[in-house]
C-alpha cells in the first residue's frame, strides 16, 4: 500500500463518542488495512477534534483529497448545527480549516448523508428504485433520504418529535446503553420512530446502520415497518466509506 496510491482516499467519521478514520479502496468500498478509532476528545471542542484528525492522517499515510464525515447540517464547507458536539462548531467553515492543516482538499458532507451514499452506491440500497431511508443509530439518529437513487442531503430527522421526545432520545443506540434496555424494549422504541418516519415519507426502504449493526443477529428479526427493513451492508464504516466517495468527486 503506497502513499500515492490513487485507489485509496482517506476518510473520517466525526461522531459524539468516537472518530473513525481508514483508508478506503474507492472501487470496492473496503477499508484497507486498520480502521482507527480514537475516543472523541471531552466536550468535542473545535481546536480539540482537528488536532486528532491530523493525527489520525499522520498514522495513515496518503495523498489526495479527503473525506469527512460530520454530525452537522453540511453546506459549502461550513457547519450549520452540532449534534451531540460542542456547538462552536455552529458557523466553522470546517472544510477550510482542515484543508488549511492538511494542505490537501476536503469533501465535508454530513455523517449520515455519507454513510447514505456508501450503502447505495455500493451497500444494501444499491440498484433500489422509489424513495430509500437510510438510518444510522448511535450516540444519536442520523438519516439519510435517497429517491431514485438521488440524496435530500441534511435530512437531520433524528431530531424529529416523536410522542414528544426527540427520535434520537428515543432510540438511539445511546439510550438503549444508558437506560440499560433490553433487545426487545430498545427495538419497541426504534420501531416507533420507524412508524413516525413512514407515516410522513412512506419510504420503500430502511436501511439501518451505526454501531448497533455489529448486533444485528439479537434486534434485526425486531423490527417491524410497512416498508422493507434491511442492515446496512458497509456497518459501522458506512460513513468512512462514503465520505471517501465523497471526495473522489474532488478529483484524483
Amino acid at each position: 500500500m503506497k502513499e500515492g496510491d490513487l485507489s485509496l482516499r482517506l476518510a473520517f467519521d466525526v461522531g459524539g463518542s468516537f472518530v473513525k478514520a481508514g483508508l478506503v479502496h474507492i472501487e470496492s468500498g473496503l477499508v484497507m488495512g486498520e480502521t482507527l478509532r480514537r475516543p472523541t476528545p471531552a466536550g468535542a471542542a473545535p481546536e480539540s477534534v482537528l488536532e486528532l484528525l491530523v493525527a489520525m492522517a499522520r498514522d495513515l499515510p496518503s495523498s489526495g483529497p479527503v473525506g469527512l464525515a460530520f454530525p452537522a447540517v453540511a453546506k459549502q464547507g461550513v457547519a450549520w448545527t452540532a449534534a451531540n458536539i460542542d456547538k462552536r462548531w455552529i458557523g466553522m467553515n470546517v472544510q477550510g480549516h482542515m484543508q488549511a492543516r492538511l494542505q490537501r482538499p476536503v469533501a465535508f458532507l454530513n455523517d449520515a448523508d455519507a454513510a447514505g451514499i456508501a450503502e447505495m452506491k455500493l451497500g444494501a440500497g444499491r440498484d433500489r428504485p422509489g424513495t430509500v431511508m437510510v438510518i444510522t443509530l448511535g450516540t444519536g439518529i442520523g438519516t439519510a433520504l435517497f429517491v431514485d437513487g438521488r440524496l435530500l442531503p441534511n435530512t437531520e430527522l433524528g431530531h424529529l418529535e416523536v410522542r414528544g421526545k426527540e427520535a434520537e432520545h428515543r432510540a438511539s443506540g445511546k439510550v438503549r446503553a444508558d437506560l440499560d434496555l433490553d433487545w426487545v424494549e430498545w427495538a419497541a422504541a426504534v420501531n416507533e420512530v420507524l412508524e413516525a418516519y413512514h407515516s410522513l415519507l412512506w419510504p420503500d426502504v430502511f436501511v439501518i446502520g451505526g454501531g448497533v449493526t455489529e448486533n444485528w443477529q439479537h434486534f434485526g428479526s425486531l423490527l417491524s415497518s410497512r416498508a422493507e427493513i434491511v442492515p446496512a451492508a458497509f456497518g459501522n464504516d458506512a460513513g468512512i466509506v462514503g465520505a471517501a466517495m465523497a471526495a473522489v468527486q474532488l478529483g484524483r
